[in-house]
């Protein structure tokens, strides 16, 4: 049979390490796709060295290889926007399936990409856009095919989890983790996407999708960094029982979909509350199957193109069938258009508040009032002497479940008190029961 043959495009991180992969295991692919797959065309700015690339067509346009008709399948791993998705939309326009490793580019441009796929007749697959080597997408999107996904939620970003855990661990600061992320290669000299929820929701935004049977909305979801949390929010959540956790949380409710990327308490017992440095992980809620968590690297070389290499080998399977024998690219044939992504204000959830205050009798009970008028009750207290006299108090409240508005309205007039000393710092907590 003859071999099919794949033009890799970028031969940074990812694309080394797929090309290193596809040679290094290609007996192995080949008796899981029936057929040998080879690298025949690669286009990259400069050649590497360290590689073998012998019986490789090289180039310095990437566009060469979306042209080139010997080429079956297109690997785009270049990265970036507006330059990937040129790319991308010129490969399908000359036949070729592709495979992407490109989050942004799927979250926000996939609706897209996908419909200009189906009118060829050509596979887009995605698998490394979404936790690195942890092959959630054919679970969500095949494994759990005979349930009703409840909600997933998921740490989905290593840098965001790395300082996170070093905050906890050591009891640094946000700022000091960073810069260490920084040096370790963890994060980028602008930090932006990864800290501040833009990576994590671009993951979500795809995991939601495939999960609700709902367009890729990206511009819909709630984003929320982790710049604003402090080593004494991880000290007192740890005396609460719980643990902080930059999560993507996506639930099915009977008013629509929640969308949301933020910093969350969740108990220190969960699975999830235990997943450290920079690994991910994913809890998936089905109705018949319950809770599931998907565990594993979320970045690299080889975990990376481990997904890239499973999405090429699946392409390979699924080239003789038709449109109606392959998996939809976003796991149903027909999508609910008309299911609404919800704002943030219309969630519930329960609440960790930290706020300082003046050091004198009755603010508690000043406080307390507020949150009874606004139907809110609190699950725990912790009141933090001032360390000199005369100075503030500290106050940390855990409430229970509430709609959002409501806790706004509530954080509005309690600000506003003059016993209050700044702004109040609010985190949600989930317990990823229900």
């Amino acid at each position: 049979m003859k071999a099919v043959n794949v033009g890799i495009c970028g031969l940074g991180t990812v694309g080394g390490g797929t090309f290193s992969v596809l040679k290094r295991n290609a007996q192995e692919i080949a008796r899981r796709a029936g057929r040998d797959i080879v690298v025949s065309h690669i286009g990259m700015r400069q050649t590497k060295p360290g590689f073998d690339f012998e019986g490789c067509t090289i180039s310095n346009d990437i566009f060469d290889v979306a042209r080139d008709p010997e080429v079956d399948i297109v690997a785009e791993l270049i990265g970036g926007y507006d330059v990937a998705f040129e790319l991308v939309m010129t490969a399908i326009e000359h036949g070729k399936h592709v495979v992407t490793a490109n989050k942004a580019l799927i979250a926000e441009r996939g609706n897209e990409i996908f419909a200009a796929a189906k009118a060829k007749g050509v596979i887009v697959a995605y698998e490394a856009a979404v936790a690195g080597g942890i092959p959630i997408i054919k679970a969500v999107r095949e494994g759990f095919s005979g349930n009703k996904i409840n909600w997933l939620a998921g740490i989905i970003n290593g840098t965001g989890n790395f300082i996170l855990t070093e905050m906890r661990g050591k009891g640094r600061s946000f700022e000091d983790v960073l810069k260490e992320a920084q040096a370790l290669g963890y994060a980028e000299a602008d930090p932006t996407f990864d800290v501040e929820g833009i990576d994590a929701a671009h993951k979500l935004t795809i995991l939601s999708s495939i999960a609700f049977g709902i367009p890729l909305q990206f511009d819909k979801a709630y984003t929320e960094g982790i710049s604003a949390i402090t080593a004494q929010d991880v000290t007192y959540a740890e005396e609460l029982g719980y643990r902080i956790k930059h999560l993507g949380i996506s639930k099915r409710t009977g008013k629509g979909i929640e969308l949301r990327v933020h910093p969350t308490l969740i108990p220190a017992t969960r699975l999830l509350a235990n997943v450290d440095g920079v690994m991910n992980a994913v809890v998936v809620h089905g109705d018949a199957v319950g809770p599931t968590l998907h565990y594993g690297a979320g970045a690299g070389a080889e975990p990376t193109a481990s997904a890239v290499v499973a999405d090429i080998v699946d392409v390979v399977r699924g080239l003789d069938l038709n449109d109606v024998q392959r998996v939809p690219p976003l796991a149903f044939h027909e999508q609910q258009n008309d299911t609404p992504i919800l704002p943030i204000e219309a969630i519930e959830s329960a609440y960790y508040l930290r706020l300082q205050v003046e050091d004198r009798a009755g603010v508690m009970a000043e406080i307390a009032t507020i949150l009874g008028e606004k139907g809110i009750s609190m699950e725990a207290i912790i009141q933090k002497e001032p360390q000199q006299a005369g100075g503030e108090a500290g106050i940390i409240l855990l409430t229970r479940k509430v709609a959002e508005s409501s806790m706004n309205k509530a954080i509005s007039t309690i600000e506003a008190l003059p016993s209050t000393r700044g702004n109040i710092t609010r985190i949600r907590v989930e317990t990823l029961t229900d």
